[in-house]
């Protein structure tokens, strides 16, 4: 019987070890060691129905976090992560984790060229933090990799600057060691997105952040710890939100050409986005605009951190629903969720739009990284086995688990490398790399090979089961770099190494 096989038997019971047995034994401290327990109270949440959410109000705009800058092309602000409450459900308050209060956290907008200071605080009792700006090309010592964590109370300013050329739709999240996972779902989390100085997308067709997150609630209307199932498979809640929304509506009149950035935030739901009969042309990936559009697209599929900028054509006067379909990525056991949802909804009104400006056929160039002078293969598989108690579970990268105090890779600035990610599990793994962006060239199956479509930067890829990627890869500063699979209770138990990038 097969690792699946013996988990769809339904008669396993999980014992997590290892790397994974320390972290459950931290998460018991903090009051999070069985599902359905109130976060931090020892007890279970009371039974009963399920909170249920409103839905329907106007798309809002993400707040926004203001610059205090008294100079050109810089931007400084303050952030702080704290416990906070909110109402996901009518008369019920949610205790969440928050920065400065909201969730999502407030909008990140710069100038591709700005020097950027933000100063953090961590205000969470008893837990550290850091801020890991995923995708951006900072200093290894900026990064807010596990290694270097905020205490409980402490402060700490991150400061980087934005070279030419890095405009694209980040975001930013915690990433201590061994409680990511928790404080993600809990609510910390932002959109970052680095504008352009000259922007070839027409100024007409708007400039819309979709935020997508992932909510489970208990019937108290409490946030749930993860379960066993949760562990092997990553939280899929019950609820996608977008920009903190249950089904919002955006109104827009016929004939309009809109620009999406599509943020996928959750800790494990992998979104595969259509707009109905809508067409989507898609311009821009995690790191930025392609080279040239790529038209006749009806759905956009997003891993676990993932982004995408598109055009969406609203001709027809009608309501049209942004919908996410259900498919399946692999699931370790029984009670596979179907998610399926509808997310959104876009009211395209009777009255005509202005003539939209035509879409450029070329919108910037991306340098070709050279031969390889290195090349690399990892391989993601999932260990199982019995012992005292029942089954044993890892998520292992080249045969180990994820050790802080271990490099695992050594690379060099400035030098091109050819990774292969080797998917040998039985699920898929969306693929994450700091520090730098990388340009995906092909991708295997079964023993026959595909060339990337078109050049794109990319700083996470999904590598599904029994597939291989192939990325190009340079790290430009020097230190210590995280990879790591950003379903986020993988990467906790175990799926993460680190890559020491030396002058």
């Amino acid at each position: 019987m097969n690792r699946r096989e013996f988990l769809l038997s339904g008669v396993a019971a999980l014992v997590i070890s290892g790397p994974a047995a320390a972290q459950m034994q931290d998460h018991s401290k903090h009051g999070m060691d069985m599902p359905g327990m109130s976060p931090g109270d020892g007890k279970m949440a009371a039974p009963g129905p399920l909170p249920t959410l409103p839905e329907g109000a106007p798309l809002r705009d993400l707040p926004r976090l203001a610059n205090r800058a008294s100079g050109p092309e810089r931007f400084e602000a303050e952030l702080t992560a704290r416990p906070a409450t909110v109402r996901f459900a009518e008369g019920i308050e949610t205790p969440i984790l928050a920065y400065d209060g909201e969730t999502p956290g407030p909008l990140i907008e710069v100038t591709e060229g700005d020097k950027v200071a933000i100063r953090f605080a961590n205000r969470l009792p008893g837990e550290e933090t850091t801020i890991h700006w995923h995708g951006m090309p900072v200093p290894a010592d900026q990064d807010g990799n596990p290694m270097d964590p905020v205490l409980s109370g402490a402060d700490r300013l991150y400061t980087f600057e934005l070279p030419e050329g890095s405009a694209g739709s980040y975001w930013y999240h915690p990433h201590p060691h061994g409680r990511t996972a928790e404080q993600v779902y809990r609510g910390l989390a932002g959109a970052f997105i680095v504008k352009p100085r000259q922007d070839p997308i027409p100024a007409a067709y708007g400039d819309t952040p979709l935020f997508f997150t992932d909510l489970r609630l208990a019937s108290d209307g409490s946030i749930p710890a993860n379960s066993m199932a949760d562990l092997m498979n990553g939280r899929v809640g019950d609820h996608v939100l977008v920009n903190g929304q249950k089904k919002p509506v955006l109104t827009l009149p016929a004939g309009s050409r809109r620009r999406f950035r599509l943020f996928n935030a959750s800790n494990a739901r992998f979104l595969h986005l259509n707009f109905g009969e809508a067409p989507v042309t898609l311009i821009g990936s995690d790191g930025g605009l392609l080279e040239a559009p790529v038209t006749g697209l009806r759905t956009i599929a997003l891993a676990p951190a993932e982004r995408a900028e598109i055009i969406v054509a609203f001709d027809v006067p009608g309501r049209l629903m942004l919908r996410t379909e259900d498919v399946d990525h692999g699931w370790m056991g029984p009670g596979r969720p179907d998610t399926a949802a509808d997310v959104m909804t876009i009211d395209v009104t009777a009255d005509k739009a202005e003539p939209p400006p035509p879409l450029p056929a070329k919108l910037r160039s991306i340098a070709d990284l050279g031969q390889p002078v290195v090349r690399r293969r990892l391989e993601f598989t999932e260990t199982m086995s019995m012992g005292e108690g029942g089954m044993k579970m890892g998520f292992l990268i080249n045969g180990v688990a994820f050790d802080m105090n271990r490099v695992d890779l050594v690379a060099k600035a400035g030098q091109t490398e050819l990774w292969e990610i080797a998917n040998l599990a039985d699920m898929d793994h969306p693929f994450h790399l700091h520090g730098t962006q990388f340009q995906p060239v092909e991708t295997e199956r079964d023993g026959r090979a595909s060339k990337a479509p078109y050049r794109a930067w990319k700083d996470t890829i999904n590598v599904a089961r029994g597939q291989t990627v192939r990325l190009l890869v340079r790290q430009d500063h020097p230190g210590l770099r995280m990879y790591h699979c950003h379903i986020l209770e993988h990467e906790q138990l175990g799926m993460m190494g680190v890559v020491e990038v030396r002058a």
